[in-house]
Parts: C-alpha cells; sequence; structure tokens
C-alpha cells in the first residue's frame, strides 16, 4: 500500500477511523496504525481517541478500531 494513497483517502473523507481505512484499504488495523504513523509525525494526520461509548447493545462504537479517529490537518 502507498502512503499517498492513505493520504489521498483522508483527504477526501477528512475524518476516519481506524477501521474504515483498514477495511477500504484490506488490511490489518494495527498495520494501518503503522503507516498513519509516518503521518503523524510529519504533522500531517492527527489521531483522535474517542474515549466513550454510548449505551446501545450493537458493540460497534466500542469496538477499538471505532474509537480512532484518524483526520488530515493539511
Amino acid at each position: 500500500m502507498i502512503l499517498s494513497e492513505i493520504k489521498k483517502y483522508l483527504m477526501q473523507h477528512k475524518r476516519v477511523t481506524l477501521g474504515d481505512l483498514a477495511w477500504h484499504f484490506d488490511t490489518e488495523p494495527e498495520a494501518m496504525k503503522g503507516m498513519l504513523e509516518q503521518w503523524i509525525r510529519k504533522g500531517k494526520v492527527l489521531k483522535i481517541d474517542v474515549q466513550a461509548c454510548c449505551s446501545k447493545t450493537c458493540g460497534k462504537c466500542c469496538d477499538g478500531t471505532a474509537m480512532e479517529i484518524y483526520e488530515w490537518t493539511h
């Protein structure tokens, strides 16, 4: 996977969960985190940690990959 593809996707969608990125690029969330870290170090991506879960029983919002949001900042 090419970092420029991740950049393009983030620029188009503004804010994306780790789960969405991993699904879109068909990769494991941990591998995606490693690639995102390069953009974070360059100051281009901001990681937003969501700390709360809703009270519904679907469990989607409490999924670890749904609780990490990445935003393109430039």
